[in-house]
């Protein structure tokens, strides 16, 4: 008896590993196919569809068939070699796929190649997965088919694969991906080895008569695949919520999925192996009442995650997993004790209910995907989930009493329908916000909240924030277009990657006769810049072609060819993002250049460590060998030539265009080349590849670790800036502006030291060191906001200089008369004194802040 108990855990725990691997192959695809789908949840939709459908199909086959197999073992483990040996192949396989998935992308549109990627996954994923399915009949069988043994299988079956939803976060850091799917195949392999020696020295019990398995009604099986249906679109919908409120990282997904196999795990061990009545009743009741609190408890959870402090990013994953797993386990509690439950009800037909809810549930990933939350949105997906999973355990039960439950459950249900508005979200960063514009569809969820100063602000997934509407951040945007199109001497067409609120494309007005086209995979973000920010962006978009594409699958696809690309700044540790700064999707830009073309990344400074800067500075240079750096406030654009820096000659070309100086927002163009930086560093080390990816691994670690330190990336850079003489020779300045150059070439370093100075928390060097750098070019406006700035801060005391309040910001508006706060603050001034200089104040405020809400309310629109 003591050999059996041991033969049976033996085998129960070795079967635990075999869910270890299939889950972490699975979450090696999903990472695979996000590289196709982008930054969205279609990766993971078809990834959790072909991975469940193969799991069901096989199951289902191998049901009837298990227990006539002699030796069950033997067959698993042959199965389990075979989807390790599979796996061993599937790069080489994946070289193949992805170039000719590459080279239709020219033949299709973007949604026919996604279908044509759908077929790709369902081919290479539902065989594996099939394998994987049909071990299941395969094990029970092994141990006697008896239905009390299905749950212990089950469950920890379930906590191995919990397990293998984190193992690859590890490896793939660590190791890259193809050796990560090595590793997880050599566990694989070392599995199968096992179980092939089990059965040699192993019998295998026979059945017991009374637990012979026996398919369950037709009713029943459509029923418990329902919940399998909702239990699929629960978990995507969560992924989309909980994921823009926790990490936002390639580890989130992960977590995610650890917790949900964690609680079904847990259920399925712990469930009463008789069902009874009452449990048939508590069971859909608790399911859906728990999953419509974990829509309740979103607002706090989100408003304490945002003023969280985390020292690791080990502690983040911790806390923030267990808080996910105290919201989600009881739904997921419920979801694995229902199938000892029914499998005793069923007189063991567990098999059976294992391979229909499979199948179900890869209905509910596509439905989730395609249809539920594009139509009703997350929230609406898991109420969705909520009620079926009500309404279909009901039916399980004879009392009638239970189903007085279903209004009150509605009822609880309405309010949460939508998403809770982001003031509720995010009380700190957005405090008396409100939403103007929500859309959500599979590609992402888009808000434009406005502030309580009028301002707007656009949300991509909650807490991405795209860009805004003020002044400040309106230049940023606006100089993303400027840069790139001063380096070209002659642009005639543009691509921007990415538009935000439209701001950035906007820059590029100036410029007579350019051909504008800009990619954007986001719908909300298209119609947001097209009906929410047009008052900054000059109503742009109707003078651009706007395609509405993933910038890889348009990269590929496009046979244009274009003088200037502009890739747009965004998160890049975030799931999916980081693949635009890879090797491949810089070569996939270079290769879409006209002769004398220039494409220009933009990085935000403070999103990144020197580290992470060095990946990315080395995988440019390996694919712009002449790649040259510049620096406009706290963004860095990589600017890569197509074939030879061009330099000053040009940006001297453009000078001689008419619009060119409302191009450089009149700074001159010796102001824009004094922020060059040189070209790119070259350090030894590690590229950012599509296949081996560092810097989303990295950038959590660090940002959590506090390394996303702007005063370390400051330091940094000015560490490596070439000296003026070296500039001006690497940029050509002739012997006419070699003066002026270098007043801007020094200004800038003035106001960098300034920043430096200010981040160190050198509050007067740096003040002393802006002056300096005004001095040097007062053109700059990075040098004349940051002085302008200092004054406003200091105009109390201007009066011990023998200056009205009203001269001292006549003052600051004479050094930069662009300055929002000093402008705003002498038209109250001449407003109240009904000066007739006040309707002219007025004039320029909305000019330069058109949605400024005092300046636009009723009353305020001229002098009183």
């Amino acid at each position: 008896m003591l050999n059996e108990k041991r033969r049976y855990w033996f085998l129960v725990v070795l079967y635990g590993l075999c869910g270890l691997t299939s889950v972490a192959y699975e979450v090696l695809w999903s990472r695979m196919f996000a590289l196709q789908f982008g930054v969205s949840i279609f990766g993971v939709v078809l990834t959790v569809t072909a991975f469940m459908a193969g799991l069901g199909a096989g199951s289902l086959f191998s049901a009837n068939r298990a227990p006539k197999v002699r030796q069950p073992l033997a067959l698993l483990a042959a199965l389990e070699g075979g989807i390790a040996v599979f796996a061993l192949l599937l790069p080489l396989i994946l070289q193949f796929a992805s170039a000719w998935l590459e080279g239709m992308a020219s033949h299709l549109a973007l949604f026919q190649w996604y279908g044509l990627i759908a077929a790709t996954a369902l081919c290479l994923i539902l065989f594996p997965a099939f394998a994987m399915g049909a071990g299941f009949p395969l094990i029970l069988a092994a141990l006697g088919n008896r239905p009390e043994r299905l749950g212990p299988v089950y469950g920890i079956n379930t906590l191995g694969a919990a397990c293998g939803a984190l193992l690859p976060l590890w490896l793939l850091s660590a190791y890259g991906w193809e050796s990560a799917v090595r590793v997880i195949a050599g566990l694989g392999v070392l599995v199968a080895l096992v179980l092939l020696f089990v059965s040699r020295w192993s019998v295998t019990p026979a059945p017991d008569a009374a637990g012979a398995a026996k398919r369950p009604r037709l009713a029943f099986l459509f029923a418990y695949a329902a919940i399998g249906a909702a239990s699929l679109i629960l978990q995507i919908a969560w992924t989309r919520l909980f994921g823009m409120v926790m990490l936002r990282t390639e580890y989130v997904l992960a977590v995610i999925l650890a917790t949900f196999l964690l609680g079904i795990g847990l259920g399925s061990l712990c469930a009463p192996r008789r069902h009874k009545q009452k449990w048939l009743i508590a069971l859909p009741i608790a399911a859906c009442g728990f999953a419509l609190c974990s829509l309740w408890i979103l607002p706090p959870l989100s408003a304490w995650i945002e003023q969280a402090q985390f020292t690791s990013l080990f502690n983040a994953m911790f806390t923030q997993g267990l808080l996910l797993a105290l919201v989600t386990l009881p739904v997921t509690w419920v979801l694995g004790a229902w199938l000892p439950l029914l499998n005793s009800r069923s007189n063991g037909g567990g098999m059976w209910l294992y391979g229909v809810n499979s199948l179900g549930a890869a209905l509910g990933a596509l439905a989730a995907g395609f249809l539920l939350i594009p139509a009703l949105g997350s929230a609406g997906a898991v109420v969705m989930a909520a009620l079926i999973m009500l309404l279909v355990g009901l039916t399980w039960t004879q009392s009638r009493a239970a189903w007085l439950a279903v209004p009150l459950l509605v009822a609880l249900a309405w309010p949460v329908m939508k998403l809770a508005p982001v003031n509720l979200l995010l009380p700190k960063a957005q405090a008396g916000g409100r939403d103007l514009f929500f859309y959500e569809d599979a590609i992402s969820m888009t808000h434009v909240v406005e502030q309580p100063d009028g301002q707007r602000v656009l949300l991509t997934d909650l807490q991405r924030m795209d860009a805004s509407t003020d002044p400040t951040a309106v230049l940023v945007q606006s100089n993303q277009a400027r840069l790139p199109l001063l380096l070209h001497a002659h642009p005639h067409s543009v691509l921007f990657l990415g538009i935000g609120t439209g701001i950035s494309v906007a820059g590029s007005l100036p410029l007579p006769d350019l051909q504008r086209t800009a990619v954007e995979l986001s719908q909300g973000a298209i119609d947001a810049a097209r009906n929410w920010f047009v008052p900054l962006n000059h109503d742009v978009l109707s003078q651009t072609q706007v395609v509405r594409d993933d910038v890889r699958h348009f990269l590929s696809a496009t046979p244009m060819q274009y003088d200037v690309i502009i890739g747009d700044v965004f998160h890049p540790d975030l799931a999916g993002s980081s693949s635009l700064l890879s090797v491949q999707q810089f070569q996939r830009a270079r290769n879409r250049l006209n002769k004398d073309g220039v494409f220009v990344q933009w990085l935000a400074l403070n999103q990144f460590d020197n580290e992470s800067l060095n990946v990315i500075f080395r995988s440019f240079h390996k694919v712009f060998p002449d790649a040259q750096l510049f620096l406009d406030g706290m963004h860095l654009a990589l600017v890569g030539p197509q074939h030879k820096f061009a330099g000053a000659s040009a940006l001297g070309n453009n000078m001689q265009r008419l619009s060119v100086e409302k191009l450089t927002a009149e700074e001159g163009s010796m102001t824009w080349l004094g922020r060059y930086w040189g070209p790119l560093p070259l350090t030894e080390g590690a590229l950012q590849d599509e296949w081996a990816p560092v810097i989303e691994f990295h950038l959590p670690r660090a940002r959590y670790a506090g390394n996303l330190d702007v005063a370390s990336s400051l330091q940094f850079l000015l560490t490596i800036r070439p000296a003026i003489k070296t500039a001006s020779k690497l940029l050509n300045i002739t012997d006419v502006d070699k003066d002026e150059f270098e007043r801007a070439y020094a200004g800038t370093d003035l106001m960098v030291r300034s920043w430096l100075a200010a981040a160190q928390g050198q509050a007067q060097e740096a003040n002393r060191l802006a002056y300096f750098a005004y001095q040097a070019n007062p053109r700059d406006l990075w040098i004349t906001y940051a002085l302008a700035d200092n004054m406003f801060a200091s105009i109390a005391q201007a009066s011990e200089q023998g200056l009205s309040k009203a001269e001292a910001l006549r003052e600051i508006l004479r050094i930069n008369p662009r300055h929002v706060e000093a402008l705003r603050a002498l038209w109250r001034l001449e407003r109240q004194a009904q000066n007739a200089h006040a309707e002219v104040s007025h004039a320029r405020l909305l000019e330069l802040s058109p949605l400024d809400r005092e300046a636009n309310m009723p009353g305020n629109s001229h002098a009183r």
